[in-house]
């Protein structure tokens, strides 16, 4: 290994001058210290390359990333108003397998049926999100055990109990979709319409929280989760449903870690899950979230108050989180619909001109966005573009920009539409008499076409900027913090449907209303016939 002392103090003692003597005395320390680093390196390179070894390779970076979605208690949740302050079981845990690392943690919220996609597209290194260890995901994915559980059937409070889920046959029955519950209901299915019985009818909900909703209003016999959600909801349904069969599933038992194939990480992650087994911090975080067996009591045939509650809508009214989630929603729509225009003034342009390849092209784009779903174009955007080009897998695609993206190209082929109705409703006498005044192209369009056009395209523009504020509210798939985002994480932490929702209602009215007054007053405008009394009413 290569000497790092100072060149003075590696001299020979015959070589050394006498001012160069003193310096070198008085560095003596720092001459045992180089003459040792050889050693002491030897030492600490190879413990270095040990560690580093240990690791995972889904801690990238130095960090260890994890999907999640936060609105599944007490595995994963948002415990308060600051939709950044996530807890839970899973929480915990992935925190400490961080710190088992000795790297930090960097979570990524999302919807459940989102957790997967971003897995394969290498957007995080591991999901722990109160996901069931089974066959079926295996295949695709590895994963390792961490808490044993059992799958249960909830009804109302009063509702009798049942031997087996046959005895659901031709009742309905919620469930998360994007689980593994629909599955097995089909499986249930199968054998009822073999026996010549009626199925269970099936219905599916983005959340948890809207599938309880459904029991509690009655619109489903019965929903299918886990104990221990249930377990932890004591306070919020203790009073309100009843678990009415807890039936044997193999594949309902255990909750685990998922990672993507590769044998290395699964044992290192086996051994990590192991050690703290042994040491009892998963006992330990069990515990803390009453997540145990012994908290069934708590599902007694006594009736619970079902008023709307003033304080926590007002609470919820004013709120950061609700003011924040206004903002983004505003913001993204504003920017996504500006964008939009920009891109479809040129587009529209040239869609009214001569037949040609770019028009042709140009028709296509339009057919193609106009076509498909705007949720389905999202989370292509966000979940699939990262397969093709791995750059939009880097922490700087984030979901602002993903929604951005998204919203933008999918408003300019409706705003390419409305741009060349209304370039075409322009007088092409109008043209004609530019020309004869020695206008030029540019000058035709700036001063003649682009005014008029603009008078015809501005009530569809602003009808589509309006509706694009409510479609904003698909972001929420893809963990955007906008208004419907924040709304459901409220909900699934307390149960307070009616006045959460509620409370987001106003501030939608509240934005809509606001710039269906702008249109009026921007239409009276640009109205000819009304121009002398809008500038009356101005004045």
């Amino acid at each position: 290994m290569p000497s790092t002392c100072p060149p003075a103090l590696a001299l020979s003692r015959s070589r050394r001058t006498p001012a160069l003597q003193r310096i070198t005395r008085r560095a003596a320390p720092w001459r045992r210290i180089c003459l040792a680093a050889p050693f002491v390196l030897a030492l600490i390179l190879p413990a270095a390359r040990a560690h580093a070894d240990d690791l995972p390779s889904f801690v990238h970076d130095g960090q260890l990333t994890l999907c999640t979605n936060p609105t599944l208690p007490p595995m994963t949740f948002v415990n308060g108003s600051d939709t950044n302050a996530l807890a839970g079981m899973d929480i915990d845990l992935a925190r400490r397998l961080a710190a088992y690392w000795h790297v930090p943690l960097v979570p990524q919220t999302m919807d459940f049926e989102g957790l997967f996609p971003s897995l394969s597209a290498q957007r995080c290194g591991m999901v722990i999100s109160g996901v069931l260890r089974q066959a079926g995901r295996l295949r695709n994915y590895d994963a390792v055990a961490y808490l044993d559980s059992s799958v249960v059937a909830v009804a109302r409070v009063g509702t009798p109990k049942i031997r087996t889920m046959a005895d659901l046959s031709g009742q309905t029955v919620a469930v998360q979709s994007g689980t593994s519950y629909a599955a097995q209901i089909e499986r249930e299915n199968d054998r009822l319409r073999a026996a010549g019985r009626l199925p269970i009818i099936l219905q599916q909900y983005p959340t948890e929280d809207q599938v309880v909703q459904q029991v509690l209003i009655g619109r489903a016999h019965a929903f299918v989760s886990q104990d221990v959600e249930l377990y932890y909801r004591q306070k919020q349904l203790g009073g309100k449903v009843t678990i009415i069969l807890t039936p044997d599933y193999a594949d309902f038992h255990q909750f685990a870690v998922y990672i993507r194939k590769d044998a290395h990480d699964t044992e290192l992650l086996q051994t990590a899950i192991d050690d703290l087994t042994r040491q009892g911090e998963l006992s330990a975080m069990a515990r803390k979230w009453g997540i145990s067996g012994d908290h069934q009591s708590v599902f007694t045939d006594r009736k619970a108050s079902s008023r709307f509650d003033f304080a926590t809508f007002f609470s919820a009214l004013f709120s950061t989180a609700f003011l924040k989630g206004a903002a983004l929603t505003l913001v993204i729509a504003i920017l996504s619909h500006l964008t939009a225009i920009i891109i479809s003034v040129p587009m529209a342009m040239k869609l009214n001109g001569r037949d040609s390849i770019v028009r042709r092209l140009l028709g296509l784009y339009v057919a193609i966005f106009r076509g498909a779903p705007t949720l389905l174009q999202l989370l292509f955007i966000w979940n699939a573009l990262p397969q093709f080009f791995p750059i939009f897998r880097e922490h700087w695609f984030t979901p602002f920009l993903a929604t951005w993206l998204s919203l933008s190209v999918n408003e300019s082929a409706y705003q390419v539409e409305i741009n060349r109705a209304a370039l075409r409703a322009v007088d092409p006498g109008q043209v004609l008499a530019a020309d004869a005044l020695g206008m030029t192209t540019a000058q035709t369009y700036r001063h003649v076409i682009f005014p008029q056009a603009l008078r015809i395209a501005l009530p569809p523009t602003i009808n589509e900027f309006i509706s694009l504020l409510k479609t904003t509210s698909l972001a929420s798939v893809i963990s955007l913090q906008e208004l419907l985002a924040v709304t459901q994480i409220q909900v699934a932490r307390t149960f307070q449907f009616t006045e959460y929702y509620a409370a987001a209602l106003v501030y939608y009215l509240a934005m809509v209303f606001f710039f269906l007054f702008l249109q009026k007053r921007i239409e009276r405008r640009f109205v000819w016939a009304d121009r002398d009394k809008a500038s009356a009413d101005a004045a």
